[in-house]
């Protein structure tokens, strides 16, 4: 009997994708059980008609067929105009490849700079699909790990000995930060870029979220000194523009990169539909101010959570700055994350993310995404607070 490929079949290490409590919560929903879920980062309010008109009107107009490759010239241009302001790097057409969403352009990145058996390292906790990507490019996955009482950031020794690891090609990060809603500062920042540089290494960078700042500032580490010839950029229009469906995504890198994954996407996407990207096209050139309206509930909701987590002393948070989720400490209760969530969907159907999820630097905390409206939030973190204070007293 013909086998299947083992970089597939071997992607969810020990036979977990992280999913589990969200599929359990999705069955649920599906027999008719009211749950509220707070796990996913999926935009309670939709894509804007005024996009969807455009996407409409373009289909109908024809733009239907294939489209050019590295993504059309126009939607490429703002990509580049939208970065340049941005960041402050100086951001041409050759420097933007359009990809069907972020999660493409990381595989896509990961299989342009690794060969089969090479390191990539990751900060520890991470994006769920992150390991599954790497182990997916025949690479094997490396955790950086961190801790919540230094707010999940990674320090310069941990960086620096994964960076040791025999064969260390690549780094990935996320800022702001899936899950746990930090913004990593300058100086965490020049870190990792004093890392890459010292070892010769790729930084794949994840921006998908940088329209969701709530303090502080938003630095691409493409920006600091040496960086911008060895750092790739992965962008999105699902969190900034609500557009998760539409499966549109950019990498922003050297000519050289996007030549190379441009010879990759035919040979795996062949692009995006045109009519798609005519409608990131229209979306890009509303302005920042379509991106605020976008993640304005986000930053009310944050602050409402806050407000419900101050007036207790079981479930403590972790320092967010910014993106649509808060990092929950539950470790007083005495349950792991995992735990916790399947009882509290059990006894008050109530969903969401264990922080082992996310690697095992996160054990014993949870990630709520801010994605329901306020009273219903409220009522759920409330109860989450209730539970979690019913556990310590048993």
């Amino acid at each position: 009997m013909p086998q299947l490929s083992p970089r597939v079949t071997d992607m969810n290490d020990q036979g977990s994708d992280g999913w589990e409590v969200f599929a359990r919560a999705r069955a649920m929903v599906e027999q008719g059980i009211p749950v509220t879920e707070l796990t996913i980062g999926e935009h309670d309010i939709r894509t804007a008609p005024a996009i969807l008109d455009a996407m409409h009107a373009a289909a109908h107009a024809g733009h239907t067929g294939y489209a050019t490759v590295p993504g059309i010239t126009p939607l490429r241009q703002a990509i580049a105009t939208r970065v340049t302001q941005r960041t402050g790097v100086p951001t041409k057409v050759e420097n933007v490849l359009v990809t069907p969403g972020g999660q493409a352009a990381l595989f896509a990145a990961h299989l342009t700079t690794l060969q089969p058996g090479d390191a990539a390292l990751y900060v520890d906790p991470y994006y769920v699909t992150y390991p599954g990507t790497l182990r997916a490019c025949s690479a094997r996955p490396v955790a950086i790990p961190t801790t919540a009482e230094n707010s999940f950031f990674p320090t310069k020794g941990a960086l620096d000995t994964a960076a040791q690891t025999p064969g260390a090609k690549t780094l990935l990060i996320n800022t702001p930060n899936n899950p746990t809603g930090t913004i990593y500062p300058r100086a965490v920042l020049e870190n990792i870029a004093q890392t890459c540089r010292d070892h010769d290494l790729w930084l794949i960078s994840d921006e998908v979220y940088d329209t969701q700042t709530w303090e502080g500032d938003h630095l691409s580490p493409r920006a600091l000194p040496g960086m911008a010839e060895r750092t790739i950029v992965i962008g999105s229009m699902s969190k900034s523009h609500a557009m998760t469906g539409s499966r549109i995504g950019w990498i922003f890198a050297p000519p050289h990169v996007i030549e190379a994954l441009s010879d990759l996407a035919v040979s795996t996407t062949y692009g995006v539909p045109g009519y798609i990207q005519d409608a990131a096209l229209y979306a890009l050139t509303q302005g920042p101010d379509l991106e605020q309206e976008i993640a304005e509930p986000f930053r009310r909701r944050r602050a409402l959570a806050l407000d419900v987590l101050a007036r207790q002393g079981t479930v403590g948070v972790i320092p967010s700055q910014g993106a649509m989720y808060l990092m929950l400490d539950i470790r007083k209760t005495g349950l792991s994350g995992q735990d916790f969530a399947n009882r509290l969907l059990d006894s008050h159907h109530i969903a969401v993310m264990p922080g082992e999820s996310f690697g095992i630097s996160a054990a014993g905390h949870l990630r709520i995404a801010l994605t329901v409206n306020d009273d219903r939030l409220l009522v759920a973190l409330e109860t989450l607070c209730t539970f979690a204070q019913s556990l310590t007293r048993a």
